[in-house]
């Protein structure tokens, strides 16, 4: 006779267990769809927002839990019913169902929420929901997606998304997918975005300013530029070679992952440039009209292929978003004439010998993994493999690496599993002196 189960093997986990964000994620469930419903005022940055969230659970559920902070929540249903018990504390949102949600079902769960969104503070700074001097940045990596919608907040786990923005009429909003309407009432305009294709929650984002927009180019993808009035000469030099860096890493990597391509340069000065499914933000200090972001427009694209079409299902592989996409840059370069990417592995594996060799870039740790030696080694460690492989079988395993996990999920195993099949012997013990060991393998 099986032995009953104990109410406490019905309560989803409240953490996915991730060693690098240890409160991130939760158990018992995975969420197929996200329907966000924002109405924001910019001038006084308010928020009242509807999720409506759809999931299926992968265990009798009792009890589930939500990533949220920092905003307050006005009524939640699931299943369009109240629940038994709902307690909110820092970075949880955690349901008591009234009724057993069984293996397998999918349920919905409403949250209708309000409050001033704020960027979470973390172990690499603030990231989320963020004002700007005139709109809003939304910066979610790593785990900023709760500053302003509850979620799964977990590389590994992948939903579609429709995001609705509601806000002043003389603002433009930027979201991930496709603009599929647009309607002005009262002085407030509603945008409304699909995203078809899987997307990270840390992806999802939200950017509004008074942009105006330039579409560069429609092929090989449609690439739109967002950017402040006063910096249209700038910007149309510096993105003037967005649509041969398109061309190239199509090339190279596989088609581009995605319906479109937009850059938004905001207003304000940023530490560094970021990427979004979709999308890649920069601030007014990376835009000089002479080109001197190449190499950060060049990474912030690859990141389409190798973060947000590809996603670690682990923080601690953080090394293939980075690595691939620095090696982005260096392939850039070559294109364009400059160092090739041979002589820029030499240049960059001399800077890295000149650092400390105390970190392990395969398991940084969270305090380390946006290291410039993560991002450097992983990249000599793809260097690596392509003199191994020579570059028409590296490239035809890439493309077949990107084509066969699109839209989905990969870690270093996977990785090494399938380049191995290239059937040239030593893929593995390449990858692992490069990023499984501290002592800096020779190039």
């Amino acid at each position: 006779m099986p032995m009953p189960q104990s109410s406490q093997s019905r309560y989803g986990s409240s953490t996915f267990g991730d060693p690098y964000v240890p409160a991130g994620g939760n158990g018992g469930y995975k969420v197929d769809h996200y329907d966000l419903d924002l109405d924001y005022r910019v001038a006084t940055n308010r928020l009242r927002a509807t999720a409506t969230i759809t999931a299926r659970a992968t265990m009798r559920l009792d009890r589930f839990s939500l990533d949220f902070d920092g905003l307050s929540v006005d009524k939640i249903t699931v299943a369009g019913s109240p629940p038994r018990k709902v307690t909110h504390t820092a970075r949880k949102l955690t349901v008591t169902v009234a009724e057993p949600i069984e293996a397998g079902d999918s349920f919905e769960v409403m949250v209708r929420y309000r409050g001033s969104p704020r960027p979470l503070r973390s172990p690499w700074g603030e990231v989320g929901w963020e004002e700007l001097s005139d709109g809003v940045l939304v910066a979610g990596q790593p785990c900023g997606a709760a500053s302003w919608f509850p979620c799964n907040d977990h590389p590994s786990f992948k939903s579609t998304f429709r995001i609705v923005v509601t806000c002043e009429s003389p603002y433009t909003v930027i979201s991930n997918g496709a603009l599929t309407s647009q309607s002005t009432r009262s002085g407030r305009t509603s945008w409304t975005f699909h995203v078809r294709e899987p997307m990270a929650s840390y992806l999802a984002t939200v950017q509004i300013g008074r942009y105006i927009r330039r579409d560069v180019v429609a092929s090989p993808v449609v690439q739109r530029i967002f950017f402040p009035a006063d910096l249209a000469h700038e910007v149309a030099v510096d993105f003037a070679r967005l649509g041969d860096m398109v061309s190239l890493f199509s090339e190279l990597f596989g088609p581009y992952p995605f319906d479109s391509y937009s850059v938004v340069v905001t207003d304000d000065e940023l530490e560094i440039p970021l990427e979004a499914q979709g999308l890649a933000i920069f601030g007014r200090n990376h835009v000089d009209g002479a080109h001197g972001s190449d190499r950060f427009i060049a990474h912030e694209l690859a990141h389409q292929w190798f973060g947000n079409s590809l996603t670690i299902a682990r923080w601690q592989d953080i090394w293939l978003h980075e690595g691939f996409a620095c090696y982005a840059e260096w392939l850039w370069e070559e294109e364009r004439g400059g160092r090739s990417a041979e002589e820029n592995a030499i240049r960059h594996w001399n800077q890295v010998d000149a650092l400390p060799h105390d970190i392990v870039v395969g398991d940084p740790g969270p305090h380390a993994m946006f290291d410039d030696r993560v991002y450097k080694r992983g990249a000599l460690a793809v260097h690596a493999v392509r003199r191994h492989l020579g570059d028409e079988v590296f490239f035809e395993v890439l493309r077949a690496f990107t084509r066969g996990r699109r839209h989905g999920s990969i870690s270093t195993e996977d990785f090494v599993e399938f380049f191995s099949r290239s059937g040239k012997a030593g893929v593995g013990p390449i990858v692992s002196a490069w990023i499984n060991a501290s002592d800096l393998p020779e190039l």
